[in-house]
């Protein structure tokens, strides 16, 4: 029997947020927008999720708006986040931080993240040292760190990633 959906007994923010964020692959089709990741072909191709979980979680985020679906040639759609899902990129950021300190051994980074106005690395807490403030997605560049990684993928996105990008920019291969 599938575990429900809700924490209907639970009078508790976290719970109503993990309502909208806490199933399987909900956090990783979020990360795969904020890298610019638009549409359902290439998140599926990235994730290697089933067809029909990426439905159910998209429609739930779009539901609760934190993401919009722009249609385009006819059926077709793209996905982009709204200024709620866009306010989960330092909550995102974090998590990504934390698994990087317990889970990647030694000092190597699966990815870096930089400040693009100055190129400065941002700290585990999201911030630029050289600039004293914490960017915005639209202000940060991501590229592959020095870890080895435990699975190598040849899909477009996971190509694409390979080089530097900017979060939120269309991957330039995001096209299935």
């Amino acid at each position: 029997m599938p575990l429900g959906r809700d924490y209907a007994g639970q009078n508790c923010t976290l719970a109503r947020a993990l309502e909208v964020v806490g199933e399987r692959w909900t956090m990783l089709v979020l990360r795969d927008l904020f890298f610019g990741v638009r549409r359902f072909g290439a998140i599926q191709a990235h994730l290697d999720i089933p067809s029909a979980a990426l439905s159910d979680r998209l429609a739930t985020l779009v539901d609760w708006g934190l993401v919009e679906r722009t249609p385009y040639a006819g059926t077709r759609a793209e996905y982009l986040l709204t200024a709620r899902g866009l306010e989960l990129w330092p909550i995102l950021y974090q998590l990504m931080q934390w698994g990087e300190r317990h889970f990647v051994d030694g000092d190597d980074v699966v990815r870096v993240f930089s400040h693009v106005a100055c190129g400065t690395e941002l700290s585990a807490a999201g911030s630029c040292a050289t600039c004293a403030t914490t960017p915005t997605p639209d202000e940060i560049e991501t590229r592959p760190g020095t870890a080895a990684p435990r699975v190598v993928r040849e899909d477009a996105i996971s190509v694409a990633l390979r080089s530097p990008h900017r979060l939120l920019e269309p991957l330039p291969r995001s096209s299935p």
